[in-house]
């Protein structure tokens, strides 16, 4: 063989001793069509390395979360610090004797030991608010896993209702009730360090020391004597199923607002209390519903005036958080008079107020509604409503002062005044009659023609001197009450008048003092100077007599010398009542808030009749007061046939909103006879073209006399 030859053999054994070697390096072939030996598929090694990055973080966040619970629990007061801390200002208010009336803001009761702590009651909380609390660090993971996977697949619209008994302290001592998230986290992580920092033993004292439980009340001692007028100390175990029921929402489940809904929640507590072991099936059948509960006598109506009063303090006193006593003018007597005189006389589906003040303007007695619980609007200070007849106070103070007296003669008398014609409640006129009758029997037309004489400015301006605030139109049927007042001006007015001229602010705070007992604030008496001349209070003061001795306001009569004035508005939407004795001014008002009418309602009737039963209690200890007037009688008196519609005893007839006439007789056609057996009869056709003036004659009205001056002093002979 040639040197050529023998070189290619020995390359191509070299080749086939290489590709040997190549196969032995090889993997074994696997089964037919399992691809080994292929790369493994992407998502494979996404997967792998998101695990490895996803753990290496997760290391990362569990350190850094270390980092942060150490450091806040090293950042928390001690036990004694966080023991001694307290939310709030509490306000102790006390009546016009002395007695304690309500106390507003936070309530603490004796602090309670873990020890001391009724088993009953720690059961009953961990049972409905944190189940696990024992093993858990201070989150909850298998109750965040539950809710996150709800919150996820939709069966839970938002994440909460996670918070432990360790978070749930956290967010009452250090944060706020929002439910951000940074807010959650941040409640985690100082709930873990109150783990870190403090035994459960610890934690579940300050919890049931500090939590609220409603009505102003922090802690379980507190709760227990606000609700059932006892220390937590004796707490059974339907009484703390209904404490521990509280926490989720005090509002809702307080037995002083719903007594219903706290025990249904005290059953669901008594339940969870016996699925986890810690009663027995047969404790677990309490008859919650028969625990005793503290009696709220009087706090309802109160909060009224606490809550139209407290608020000025803060422009009497400096700025302070210590707590305060304040001293007030509230009559506990005549504040339970006053609730019961307008639950028992205003008419169903309506609302009432009553505002009673003293010779000086303190404040008796407040009510803003028929209950507090229900609707805490106070309409006594902040509702506007149209006065009425009783707004005639102001018409007939004028003409008094400009020279009018009661005697005079007047005729009542169709009227027609830039396009607004007034009617009276009996669509007749009586012709000529005195100032005296005119006002006592509201007659409409005499107002008018009064007020048009006067001036239309010149009543506001009277209205304004006798402390009425609110804003006075001065177009023509302003003088039948159709502006808007609020029934606190309105009896501020006309307890001037109580005062012989004087006008008088109301006012319901006497003193402050501190907690060591040093005076903060005193009222100063205040001075203040007639409104009008003596004569000129003698006057109206003669007419208000008058409208309750014969007029419209017989119903407020109640024994001993009386002057008020009723006042109705357009379709008994409003009825009024105000009136004084023996010093005591007392207004009285009622309606429904959307302003609808009220069958039957008139200021003659339901209100005068609460201002009469409220008043026989005001001034039963007080000397009968003669007022400064000779009563005349009117010099007609109505026949029994006309009491129905004339004496019966309101203005009837009234203008609405535009100033137009309102028809007499049933204002809502949808009231039977048999649903208001009182509601007057509905206008006759013959009644109604008597009351527009269309059959009676017009008569004129005389001249008045000039205005006469107050009779001056003679001087001493020379």
């Amino acid at each position: 063989m040639s040197r050529r030859g023998d070189e290619l053999q020995n390359k191509g054994a070299r080749g086939k001793r290489r590709g040997a070697a190549e196969r032995s390096r090889a993997p074994a072939p696997g089964p037919k069509g399992t691809g080994a030996g292929t790369p493994p598929p992407r998502w494979r090694v996404w997967l792998r390395r998101l695990f490895v990055w996803g753990g290496a973080l997760a290391m990362l966040a569990l350190v850094f979360l270390g980092f942060a619970v150490g450091f806040a629990a090293s950042s928390l007061p001690d036990y004694a610090t966080l023991k001694a801390t307290q939310p709030g200002q509490t306000i102790l208010v006390r009546a016009r004797d002395g007695r304690e009336l309500v106390e507003i803001g936070p309530s603490f009761g004796e602090w309670l030991t873990y020890e001391n702590i009724p088993d009953n009651m720690t059961n009953a909380m961990i049972a409905v608010e944190d189940k696990r609390f024992r093993s858990h660090f201070g989150v909850d993971p298998v109750r965040l896993t539950g809710a996150l996977i709800e919150s996820v697949t939709g069966s839970r619209e938002r994440l909460g209702g996670t918070s432990t008994i360790s978070q749930q302290l956290a967010r009452n001592l250090f944060l706020n009730n929002n439910r951000s998230l940074d807010r959650k986290a941040r409640e985690a992580v100082l709930a873990m360090a109150l783990e870190w920092k403090f035994t459960k033993e610890q934690i579940l004292e300050l919890y049931l020391n500090k939590v609220y439980f409603g009505g102003g009340a922090y802690g379980i001692d507190s709760a227990s004597r606000k609700f059932f007028s006892h220390p937590a100390t004796e707490l059974s175990v339907g009484e703390a199923a209904i404490i521990a029921g509280l926490v989720k929402a005090p509002s809702s489940y307080s037995p002083t607002a719903d007594v219903q809904a706290a025990v249904d929640r005290a059953k669901v507590v008594l339940g969870l209390m016996r699925e986890q072991g810690y009663i027995t099936p047969d404790q677990a059948q309490v008859d919650v519903s028969a625990v005793q509960l503290k009696q709220d006598a009087g706090q309802n109506s109160v909060r009224y005036f606490t809550d139209w009063v407290l608020p000025q303090l803060d422009i009497i006193l400096p700025e302070t958080y210590e707590p305060i006593e304040v001293w007030t003018t509230l009559d506990i007597g005549m504040q339970r008079a006053a609730t019961a005189a307008i639950e028992a006389n205003t008419p169903k589906g309506a609302q009432g107020a009553l505002v009673s003040l003293d010779r000086d303007g303190a404040i008796l007695a407040m009510v803003g509604g028929t209950d507090y619980v229900a609707s805490n609007y106070n309409r006594a200070t902040a509702a506007m409503r149209q006065p009425g007849s009783a707004w005639k106070l102001f018409v007939y103070l004028a003409a008094l002062e400009a020279g009018y007296v009661p005697e005079d003669k007047v005729v009542d008398t169709p009227v027609t005044i830039d396009g607004w014609s007034p009617r009276n409640s009996n669509g007749r006129n009586v012709g000529e009659t005195d100032l005296r009758t005119a006002f006592a029997y509201s007659i409409n037309t005499v107002a008018a023609q009064l007020g048009n004489e006067v001036g239309f400015g010149t009543v506001a301006s009277m209205a304004r001197r006798f402390g009425i605030n609110s804003k006075i139109d001065t177009f023509p049927s302003m003088v039948l009450g159709s502006s808007e007042m609020r029934v606190i001006e309105m009896t501020q007015a006309f307890a001037g008048i109580a005062a012989k001229g004087t006008p008088v602010e109301p006012y319901g705070i006497t003193k402050v003092t501190g907690a060591s007992g040093e005076v903060l604030y005193r009222r100063e008496a205040q001075r203040q100077s007639p409104a009008v001349p003596d004569h000129v209070a003698k006057g109206i003061t003669d007419l208000l007599q008058a409208a309750v001795q014969t007029g419209t306001g017989r119903a407020a009569d109640i024994g001993r010398p009386v002057a008020g004035k009723t006042g109705t508005t357009s379709s008994n939407k409003d009825g009024w009542f105000i009136g004084f004795s023996s010093g005591v001014t007392t207004g009285v008002w009622m309606g429904r808030d959307d302003a609808k009418a009220v069958a039957g309602l008139q200021g003659g009737r339901a209100p005068a009749q609460a201002f009469a039963a409220y008043m026989r209690y005001a001034v039963k200890d007080r000397p009968v007061e003669e007022f400064e007037v000779t009563l005349e009688e009117p010099e007609w008196q109505l026949e029994p046939d006309q009491e129905a519609l004339f004496g019966e005893p309101e203005d009837y007839y009234y203008i609405d909103e535009q100033g137009n006439l309102v028809q007499p007789g049933r204002r809502d056609p949808s009231l039977t006879p048999e649903a208001d057996p009182d509601a007057p009869p509905a206008a006759s056709r013959d009644f109604l073209e008597e009351a527009t003036g269309g059959s009676l004659p017009q008569n004129q009205r005389p001249p008045r006399r000039p205005a006469q001056p107050p009779p001056q002093p003679q001087a001493p002979p020379q």
